[in-house]
């Protein structure tokens, strides 16, 4: 019997080597010409510093996890739903198979159904 690998171990997988097969921003980025003395621009040359960075990293990490619990989710909502053309309460479905496994007898069995009912 083969098993099977959960999805949002693949899915995690994808998301984090993904972004290695695009260019980096800072590798297309063309030299800049300062020669009108308006400098590095208002934030500077590091922009918000080592903040930027670790807000960066926190919002990407949040919004992987929550890509992958949506993903989760939804699976789950889609599994949990009845096949179509399935008929019958779940109440009767129980009594019929414990009315087959001999568990109950035809008298049991009609006068439960008639209560479910």
């Amino acid at each position: 019997m083969k098993t099977k690998k959960p999805l949002w171990l693949g899915t995690v997988f994808l998301l984090l080597i993904l972004p290695f097969f695009f260019p980096r921003g800072h590798a297309l980025a063309q030299q800049r010409d300062y020669s009108w003395g308006m400098g590095h621009g208002m934030m500077g040359t590091w922009g918000m510093g080592g903040f930027g960075m670790v807000f960066m990293m926190i919002f990407w990490i949040l919004a992987i996890v929550g890509v992958v619990f949506l993903i989760k989710w939804l699976i789950q909502s889609a599994g949990s739903g009845k096949a179509a053309g399935q008929t019958g309460s779940g109440a009767v479905e129980i009594l019929k198979n414990r009315y087959a496994r001999g568990e109950i007898n035809k008298a049991e069995f009609e006068s439960m159904k008639r209560d479910i009912s």
